[in-house]
């Protein structure tokens, strides 16, 4: 499946636990030996009866994150075929995601979006609107961390030299997801983002929050922009009450099986 060209391969294991360790999902995740996604996703039985499935997401190196907008909406339109349904919660590590299916589109509440330096986290007190590293970008949390450096071209940004030094930089205590934004107009943002564990992705759903969130912070836009990524438009809305609401597409691109066995343990 995909979400804006953010691209995952989703396994069900609601029936039982399957045979996955971060060397098999690497595997699995690898584009050129495995399936090939961004991210890997299983379904679970939820925790608590208000879910309806727990979402666990990894990176495509075998590392679990915390969370990721782009899969939740295509989770989300396989509940809808599966219930007849519209809306729906999803559990993650990092919480509840409640989702709504729209016409051709899937919004997701992200949560809140988190800006205490603890809360990102980060190795030391600093203020998060503009870390005290290279670019000084503004961090957040939206489940997982993010920092946005805002360029004057992002087609032009050194994404894969700036990204995977930044992600290992020792102020992200759990590395980071580094994003590149230029605001194009008070309620349009140009976004490539680096992804933890992961690297450069035609799109990232948690990452685009971030991007609007510092970006409004910053006073360059509003609570409400459309996000320009590699792979399409995201539609992302900062409400008053903390809360992010992403809105975009999700695509089943094809289906198939898999022996696990042949895919190291």
């Amino acid at each position: 499946m995909h979400g804006a060209g953010n691209d995952f391969v989703v396994m069900d294991a609601r029936g039982g636990a399957l045979p996955l360790s971060p060397a098999r999902i690497a595997a699995l995740a690898d584009r050129n030996t495995g399936i090939g996604c961004d991210q890997f996703i299983t379904l679970e039985v939820a925790s608590a009866g208000e879910a309806d499935l727990f979402m666990r997401i990894h990176n495509n190196d075998g590392s679990e994150a915390g969370a990721c907008g782009n899969a939740t909406r295509c989770v989300a339109i396989l509940l809808g075929a599966e219930s007849g349904r519209d809306a729906f919660v999803i559990e993650t590590v990092s919480g509840r995601l409640a989702a709504v299916l729209g016409a051709g589109a899937v919004t997701v509440d992200m949560g809140e979006a988190r800006l205490a330096w603890q809360e990102i986290p980060l190795s030391e007190e600093a203020d998060t609107l503009a870390l005290p590293i290279d670019g000084a970008p503004a961090a957040v949390s939206m489940g997982n961390p993010h920092a946005t450096l805002f360029v004057a071209d992002v087609a032009a940004a050194p994404v894969t030299l700036l990204g995977p030094e930044l992600e290992h930089h020792p102020i992200f205590s759990e590395r980071a997801n580094i994003g590149f934004a230029q605001v194009l107009a008070p309620d349009r943002i140009g976004l490539r983002v680096w992804e933890r564990g992961t690297g450069l992705t035609r799109a990232c759903g948690s990452g685009a929050c971030a991007a609007l969130v510092n970006a409004h912070r910053r006073g360059l836009t509003g609570r409400r922009a459309v996000l320009e990524l590699d792979g399409g438009e995201l539609t992302i809305e900062w409400r008053p009450d903390g809360h992010v609401l992403m809105t975009g597409p999700a695509v089943l691109a094809f289906q198939g099986s898999v022996d696990l066995a042949t895919y190291p343990p």
